[in-house]
């Protein structure tokens, strides 16, 4: 079962070594979310995202107490929706721990007031585009990014007549 937990600055301290034990007790998976690097620079876009909202704008997804996932919201469209970004860490892959933790964070960030929400795929992830279909998101479109190359863009509406 995933659990879901709201991310502060102390949670990536923790995972960039800055402290030595979770305040909730969560354990990494072996190897790692990824690349310390890459949480420094999500730790970054995430305090900038959450400069603009007093809700939570990122979450650690665990099971079993072991940090199997993150998902956060990378930054706002002019619509109002916030885009998803999301990984697994890599003993995880294939298990389907990014399903079942979007699949919890949905119906949680409705609760909060979110009427929608976007990503982005690269065209050759089928597992992402799976988790997102898995999950109600549709195709919106494509774009080429400069660094990403070609993407796929998705979007769910969370508004309540729409999850019925």
């Amino acid at each position: 079962m995933i659990k879901l937990h709201a991310m502060t600055d102390a949670d990536f301290a923790w995972m960039l070594g800055e402290a030595e034990a979770h305040p909730d007790g969560l354990i990494m998976a072996d190897g790692g979310l990824t690349a310390p690097e890459v949480v420094a620079m999500l730790r970054g876009v995430t305090a900038n995202v959450a400069a603009g909202d007093d809700r939570p704008v990122a979450w650690l997804a665990s099971q079993d107490g072991t940090v199997a996932a993150m998902a956060s919201f990378t930054k706002r469209g002019p619509d109002g929706r916030y885009e998803l970004g999301y990984g697994t860490a890599p003993v995880f892959d294939g298990q389907g721990v990014m399903t079942r933790t979007l699949a919890a964070l949905l119906p949680l960030v409705r609760a909060q007031g979110h009427h929608g929400l976007t990503a982005e795929t690269s065209v050759d992830n089928p597992g992402s585009q799976r988790v997102l279909e898995k999950n109600g998101f549709v195709r919106t479109g494509t774009r080429d990014d400069p660094e990403d190359g070609a993407l796929i863009c998705w979007a769910i509406d969370l508004n309540e007549e729409a999850a019925v």
